[in-house]
């Protein structure tokens, strides 16, 4: 079973109101999921949008995720194994920053077979300005708060 799945974060202030949005793709099926956070970070954004679509997903996969976060894409494949053999702290003997979300990645990609793919951002990409408009409109939802009767 093979699933596509794009997504993108963005943040108004960083840190600041950020949001994320996420699109999965098996076969003909099409699913769309976006949510915000107060004081967060576009990583931590761009983080949330991946784990999102990984974690609705209802068995183990094979998974293209497709995102323009050179932050994520590295750390799930050059830098995550790094920091768990170091016991979680970076090449300034720092310790690494999101570590939950990283955590939550790496118990992900345990139960995937995942394939991360890179893409420039802002670029015509149809799927990740996709991302990033709902990304976006999940961070104005967030500010205008609950509507009536929510």
């Amino acid at each position: 079973m093979k699933v596509e799945i794009f997504s993108d974060g963005a943040c108004s202030g960083n840190p600041g109101v950020g949001g994320w949005g996420s699109i999965l793709r098996y076969g003909d099926t099409v699913k769309e999921l976006s949510g915000a956070e107060g004081e967060t970070t576009n990583n931590r954004m761009e983080m949330t949008a991946a784990i999102a679509a990984l974690e609705a997903l209802k068995r183990p996969c094979e998974v293209f995720v497709t995102t323009d976060s050179q932050y994520l894409v590295k750390g799930m494949t050059e830098w995550l194994a790094g920091w768990v053999k170091k016991g979680w702290v970076n090449s300034k003997k720092e310790p690494v920053l999101n570590r939950d979300l990283w955590e939550r990645l790496q118990a992900l990609a345990a139960t995937h077979k995942i394939h991360w793919v890179w893409v420039r951002g802002h670029n015509g990409h149809l799927e990740n300005e996709r991302c990033d408009e709902l990304a976006r409109k999940a961070i104005e939802t967030y500010r205008r708060g609950p509507g009536p009767g929510d």
